[in-house]
């Protein structure tokens, strides 16, 4: 199915005191790069809400931390689509250094209504690009 890799660079800010990845920032990373697949297929967060009146929201995940990224390292963080049902989705996301693998997560994420945030069916025209675009980004 669909994937798709992002570039991230390791900030200062990104850090700990060690010049090591603080762990919850790896789900910032994650997020930018789902962000930048849905944009990349046309899809503005904004344009779902305000247009679609759906939302999407993490479910559930489930991380594995293999090994640390440092300052000012350059990450390539990879989505893949596994699994698609009526209301959700699931992703496999990598986090990896020169084709090193840091992080290895997997990512259930819902549609939602955007006014009363109970689940809705993914609409056709996401479901489609979804399914059948492939998309690959390779710069900062």
């Amino acid at each position: 199915m669909s994937q798709f890799v992002w570039p991230v660079r390791v900030y200062y800010e990104d850090t700990d005191s060690g010049g090591v990845v603080y762990h919850a920032n790896y789900l910032n990373f994650m997020e930018r790069a789902r962000t930048e697949w849905l944009r990349a297929m046309g899809f503005e967060q904004t344009l779902l809400k305000d247009r679609l009146g759906v939302i999407i929201v993490i479910h559930s995940l489930s991380i594995n931390f293999k090994k640390p990224a440092y300052f000012n390292d350059i990450l390539e963080v990879d989505c893949t689509l596994s699994n698609m049902k009526s209301s959700s989705i699931d992703m496999r996301q990598t986090i990896k250094r020169d084709g090193i693998l840091l992080i290895e997560a997997q990512v259930k994420a819902a549609f939602v209504d955007a006014v009363t945030f109970k689940p809705v069916g993914i609409p056709a025209e996401i479901k489609q690009k979804m399914t059948t675009h492939k998309i690959q980004q390779e710069s900062i």
